[in-house]
């Protein structure tokens, strides 16, 4: 038995059936079972190979929660070195409880838009801490043997967008080739994630990010609803922000096209009006929208049956948003504000995302991937004044305190 095999007890564990106490039995890099509360001695239960007892984490009271699959991340920073640049986003990713970088095609320098610049993001980011998978880009020239050759190469998914959501490095997409992709992706049984701001409405050149108006997602929203209806791709869209755009989606779910949507922290936690002017929040595309876009957003999140069905950090350190770190507690402080649970936490950044991927994890379930997070959910976490993302000094609620990935303990 390998020495990093334990049993992590918790009198709060989050399981797909809600919120008890357990022991999470861990063997080799998997979840083997999850047992009742105390069912193994303080010693650990007997190796079969009649080796030493796992060890015993007892966590007390302090919640364990799966570890977050983190949807979109960019990690290229122009000018810096692409392995160091992996190295940063995992360790960020660590301190904020994300055991999973779900890394975007671009912006990035080589965009992943084939297998050769797939493999390049693969070598950058061998040996970091954390799991890597990686979304193919999707741009007018690709063709569909690009598409089997990442997915073939290991791209998990592909993502597009409709104007600048991959911008220097990825073009936007016509209707025409859209419907081309979806129609590609579909015969490969993946998914597709789109950007859906239309270009079109955002002028050219295109207005600063603090004026892209909501009509720009729903003329582009609408116009990925027309393909996917037609071709029936499974597809995802964000980040979505504009609330008045949710009865589109309900719309279209009802309708049989398999549509959800992505939203980000600060989307849900932050009125345009309240980070400084100097901020990078303000550089985002889509921007920050009113505080009555954002309750409506949260209303929309929280309906049942809702489309929106991953949350994940938005960060995007080719702008300068830099997030990882602090977007979990950033999301649990106003979730927990609305009476939420920690079941709703790991369903927008964990189960829904591994789920919507197909990906073995984002579960504390036997079988699936040890990717464990200790949470301190009373915890009040001062956000450093110096600290480069949207939340700098801001008081959040949550503290990750210990992080497990494929069962071992990872310096956070």
């Amino acid at each position: 038995m390998p020495e990093f095999d334990t049993v992590i007890r918790s009198t709060r564990v989050v399981v797909p059936e809600g919120i008890r106490a357990a022991d999470v039995v861990v063997r080799e890099g998997r979840i083997e079972a999850v047992l009742p509360y105390r069912s193994r001695s303080d010693e650990g239960a007997p190796a079969t190979d009649g080796g030493p007892p796992p060890p015993v984490v007892d966590l007390v009271d302090r919640a364990l929660l799966p570890g977050a699959v983190d949807l979109g991340t960019g990690v290229h920073v122009p000018g810096r070195d692409l392995g160091e640049c992996y190295r940063s986003a995992a360790a960020e990713a660590l301190r904020g409880g994300v055991t999973c970088l779900v890394v975007s095609p671009a912006p990035a320098r080589p965009a992943i838009t084939c297998a050769d610049s797939l493999q390049v993001h693969q070598s950058a980011a061998a040996g970091v801490p954390v799991h890597v998978a990686f979304l193919g880009g999707v741009t007018p020239g690709t063709s569909p043997l690009d598409l089997a050759d990442l997915q073939a190469g290991g791209a998990v998914a592909f993502q597009t967008s409709l104007s600048d959501g991959g911008a220097p490095d990825m073009a936007a997409l016509g209707d025409a080739r859209l419907r081309k992709a979806m129609a590609e992706i579909t015969t490969l049984d993946s998914l597709l994630m789109v950007h859906a701001e239309d270009a079109s409405e955002l002028g050219t050149p295109a207005v600063s990010a603090g004026r892209r108006p909501p009509r720009a997602e729903r003329r582009g929203l609408e116009r990925v609803i027309a393909a996917a209806r037609v071709v029936g791709t499974r597809t995802h869209v964000g980040p979505f922000t504009a609330a008045e755009c949710a009865a589109l989606l309900s719309a279209a779910g009802a309708a049989g096209v398999e549509l959800g949507a992505h939203t980000c922290p600060h989307y849900l936690c932050l009125p345009e009006d309240l980070p400084g002017p100097g901020s990078p929040v303000h550089a985002c595309r889509p921007p920050l929208r009113s505080d009555a876009n954002r309750k409506a957003l949260w209303s929309a999140l929280l309906e049942e049956g809702s489309s929106i069905r991953t949350v994940g950090s938005g960060h995007l350190p080719a702008i300068g948003l830099r997030t990882l770190e602090w977007s979990l507690s950033a999301l649990w402080t106003a979730a927990r504000r609305r009476g939420l649970s920690l079941d709703d936490l790991a369903r927008w950044t964990a189960r829904g995302p591994a789920d919507l991927l197909r990906l073995n994890r984002g579960r504390i379930a036997p079988g699936f991937e040890a990717d464990l997070v200790a949470f301190d959910d009373g915890a009040v976490t001062p956000v450093p004044s110096t600290d480069p993302g949207p939340y700098a000094g801001m008081d959040l609620v949550g503290r990750v305190e210990r992080v497990w990935v494929g069962g071992r303990s990872a310096q956070t």
